[in-house]
């Protein structure tokens, strides 16, 4: 078997790669391979589906902002009737809240930023964000940073799928296989093996494996510093406190966004490390410990509250920078990598995916320059700092 590109990995990332380069180069012959077509634990299906501007660099805003675009034109964007009529956008907006003053001054100054990048992040304070919110206890608050528009969350499950439809109409190919391995010969990836024993030869791969892609990159004899990390999502009910109008909403120890008449809510352990790939243990304790105190300190409505149920996702985590790793591998040109989201690849998947085929296809970044995001600052350990990881 032998394909033009092969993708390794065939969730979000994977989808919207193989959908722009069959794009913006028809007859393109695209493979994409990928471990579980259920995609029952891939972090896209995991996600808590959001979509916010406020980022601390200018490239994650600029990737964001032709995201939501994309969302709101979804089946114009795609050019295809793929079944779903649009993607279920809730602009409720992103809520950042703040106690301290080196807090304030810090949403100040990213707020000014990503104004500057076509965002419409406003700064409030505590008397403003009781006024827009008045289930807030907001005494104890120095501000919030909020996005009262292009903000909020979406059907992650219909940009998975829309991807691949209109992938497959545009020639795509997709698999259901094992990466076991890849072959290099002259400082290039000339095929692809798989686990039920076949073997794909290609000029171009692509490592969009998610919290697996140093798996990928050791079959090269290669390394990076990007790992799975484990998080608990808790689906509640508090009878006291049903707003599906809120927004997504970062307090210091817990995010937290409504879900129709529920919610989902979500911390970081305070020993967050990496955990094997296919840990899916939820760690329970979170919620009793953690997160429901600070939240019904947040707002008192939160005093009866019962777990619905919960599942349990992996950030593919940039030990450096919390930021997206995209390009060319300089020790394997060919081998072209769209890992490290930290958390934000679902929302960053339109604006990068057409970004990584542009590469593929020209030898260089065209729409937006992602050169920031490069394989090569984690070789040199240069760090390209997201501050606002969620």
């Amino acid at each position: 078997m032998k394909a033009d590109v092969v993708v390794i990995g065939g969730a979000v990332m994977g989808a919207s790669v193989a959908f722009w380069l069959t794009r913006l180069q028809p007859g393109l012959d695209v493979l994409v391979v990928e471990r579980d077509p259920t995609f029952a634990r891939a972090s896209t299906a995991l996600a808590a589906a959001g979509i916010r501007q406020q980022f601390s660099n200018p490239v994650n805003v600029e990737i964001s902002r032709f995201g939501i675009q994309f969302i709101k034109n979804f089946q114009s964007h795609l050019g295809h009737d793929v079944g779903i009529p649009d993607l279920s956008l809730r602009e409720n907006g992103y809520l950042f809240l703040t106690r301290t003053a080196e807090g304030l001054q810090t949403l100040t100054d990213l707020a000014a930023l990503q104004r500057d990048h076509g965002a419409a992040t406003e700064i409030w304070t505590p008397e403003q964000t009781a006024a827009r919110f008045p289930w807030l206890n907001t005494q104890d608050l120095t501000g919030a940073s909020f996005g009262p528009r292009d903000e909020g969350f979406f059907d992650n499950m219909g940009l998975l799928n829309g991807f691949r439809a209109a992938a497959r109409a545009q020639g795509a190919r997709f698999v259901t296989g094992t990466v076991t391995g890849l072959t290099v010969e002259s400082g290039r990836i000339t095929g692809v093996t798989l686990g039920q024993g076949g073997h794909v030869a290609t000029p171009v791969a692509v490592n969009a494996a998610g919290p697996r892609a140093a798996q990928i990159l050791r079959m090269a004899g290669l390394d990076i510093a990007i790992e799975p990390r484990k998080r608990t999502v808790f689906v509640i009910d508090a009878p006291n406190a049903r707003i599906p109008s809120a927004p997504l909403m970062i307090d210091r120890d817990y995010w937290i966004r409504p879900e129709h008449q529920q919610w989902i809510t979500a911390t970081v352990p305070a020993d967050d490390g990496p955990c094997d790939a296919d840990d899916f243990d939820p760690d329970l304790h979170l919620w009793e410990e953690v997160i429901w105190p600070a939240l019904w300190h947040r707002a008192p409505g939160f005093d009866a509250v019962k777990v619905i149920r919960h599942w349990v996702g992996h950030y593919a985590y940039n030990v450096l920078d919390q930021n997206a790793v995209l390009g060319p591998h300089p020790a394997l040109p060919n081998l072209y990598l769209v890992n490290g989201f930290s958390g934000h690849g679902l929302q960053q998947s339109p604006a990068v995916g057409r970004g990584l085929a542009e590469h593929i296809l020209t030898g260089n970044w065209q729409t937006l320059d992602l050169s920031d995001l490069s394989v090569e600052r984690m070789i040199e350990g240069r760090s390209f700092a997201e501050a606002a990881v969620v």
